[in-house]
């Protein structure tokens, strides 16, 4: 039976990926779950298993684009019963062919080696080489079928091998040579370098563009003081981490207070799909973790429901498996709003895009020592500026800036906050 490989489902807003790498090779025979390809978006890098084994036959080459649903490649599972024949046959043999090879070599070893270095015409080069020729090959690693013999009958002599190595260390010296040279004939001071872009910031440089060309962004800013989660994070880090086994973050705080503005303000936590809006009721918050490869958005499921613990737990966990390479398409889909924190790059102030079909995404910043007005007196306080960009086909100005307002308060008071820390 034939089976069709098909490009997965890989979010709602994916439309396509590159094939960056193919695990076997067409006519190669595969494993029901072995890796096959590599598949890159602008959401992760994952290998796709084989769903069945069989004979596999390649659709497109690698480094191709391709369409989600689309059949690259077939498996053809009816050529799985001549595979396995084929393994056991050599299994079958092996107690005959030892016994043969045994016979053989008794008879090689009663052959004595020739006095010149050289080889009788009957035996082979690997079994009858002189001890001088042997020791030679055996010291300098040489392949002896990889060398011709001048002696009678083609035998090696020690002169052959000797030349080999010879002829090896020129080898050796002109590679060194080409390579300097060629480090040479390239300016140091070049004015531009020019390469591909990877297929993986190929997809991120396309869904960028079309988050722009779909969607009527605008941002709007705010800051708040960061000094009551700062303290709250000092007096009660001990005991959180020895409860939890996991360190306190500020993340948490920001994705408890994006799920209380999310509530108050239920548009934000909205999409559109064609010319009707959908209101999600559930809370899935993508949070962005930046990556060698390019950035991902991992999704943490019913954020309204997990306490602070679990949240980190989350977080901690996906950001190292991204940095691995190790999420899963599950981990990456489904997600109705956004957190991202160019703070940790050293980034004062910014405007993030939107990850559609998503209509918002907050930016936090890095927190910074600011004078500012309280009670009518200037204090330094450590503040963040924050920002929400939103899709206002959806969402007016109003209730994007009543939003923002809602996670300021959360976190310069973090008793509206359902604490338990």
């Amino acid at each position: 039976m034939i089976i069709e490989v098909k490009v997965p489902s890989v979010g709602e807003s994916v439309t396509s990926g590159v094939v960056s790498a193919w695990h076997k090779k067409s006519g190669e025979f595969v494993n029901e779950g072995e890796p096959l390809f590599a598949l890159e978006t602008d959401k992760v890098s994952t290998d796709i298993v084989a769903q069945k084994s069989g004979v596999l036959e390649t659709k497109v080459p690698q480094g191709q684009e391709v369409k989600i649903g689309e059949v690259i490649a077939i498996i053809d599972d009816s050529k799985q019963g001549a595979k396995q024949k084929k393994e056991e046959q050599p299994q079958k043999a092996q107690p005959e062919e030892k016994k043969k090879k045994t016979e053989s070599q008794k008879k090689l070893e009663a052959v004595p080696a020739s006095v010149d270095g050289g080889r009788p015409e009957s035996t082979t080069q690997a079994t009858t080489l002189s001890p001088g020729v042997r020791r030679i090959v055996e010291e300098e690693k040489l392949e002896p079928e990889k060398i011709t013999g001048t002696g009678q009958g083609g035998r090696l002599t020690k002169a052959d091998v000797l030349k080999a190595v010879e002829n090896r260390g020129n080898a050796e010296s002109s590679q060194v040579a080409e390579a300097e040279a060629e480090k040479k004939s390239k300016p140091s001071d070049a004015r531009f370098i020019r390469k591909k872009m990877s297929p993986l910031r190929r997809k991120i440089a396309q869904q960028l563009v079309m988050a722009q060309h779909t969607a009527a962004i605008l941002t709007t800013f705010n800051e708040c003081d960061m000094s009551t989660v700062q303290e709250l994070r000092r007096s009660k880090q001990d005991e959180f981490t020895k409860k939890h086994g996991i360190k306190l973050g500020l993340m948490s705080f920001f994705v408890k207070a994006a799920v209380e503005a999310l509530k108050a303000v239920p548009v934000v936590n909205g999409r559109i799909d064609g010319d009707d809006f959908i209101q999600n009721n559930f809370y899935d918050i993508g949070v962005a973790v930046g990556t060698e490869r390019g950035l991902v958005v991992p999704i943490v499921r019913d954020a309204d429901k997990k306490s602070f613990a679990d949240l980190e737990r989350d977080i901690a966990d996906f950001a190292g498996r991204a940095r691995d390479g190790k999420l899963k398409l599950e981990d990456l889909q489904g997600g109705t709003f956004t957190i991202t924190n160019g703070g940790v790059y050293g980034s004062l102030f910014a405007t993030p895009i939107l990850n559609p079909p998503q209509s918002g995404i907050l930016g936090m910043h890095k927190i910074m020592p600011r004078p500012v007005a309280v009670d009518g007196k200037v204090e330094v306080r450590p503040m963040m500026y924050l920002a929400l960009s939103y899709d206002h086909r959806a969402i007016d100005g109003k209730e994007a800036v009543t939003f923002l307002i809602k996670v300021k308060e959360c976190i310069e008071d973090p008793k509206k906050l359902p604490l338990d820390v």
